[in-house]
């Protein structure tokens, strides 16, 4: 009986869920905001198609 801690705390077996890496503050902010990074990837990927074909569609307009 000397190994064991002088107060123990009854509810530390129902308060033992709080302390498992699923609720860590990583895993909460990664399910956050789902998708978007590929949001940015094709947003971003439009964004410079379209400047790409609007410079195009420029350039053959003052060749006219």
């Amino acid at each position: 009986m000397p190994n064991l801690p002088l107060f123990r705390d009854p509810w530390a077996r129902r308060e033992a869920w709080r302390k498992h890496p699923v609720f860590s503050n990583r895993a909460m902010f990664s399910g956050l905001f789902p998708g978007f990074g590929i949001a940015v990837v094709a947003f971003t990927t439009y964004v410079v198609a379209d400047k790409l074909y609007l410079n195009a569609k420029i350039e053959e307009a003052k060749h006219h």
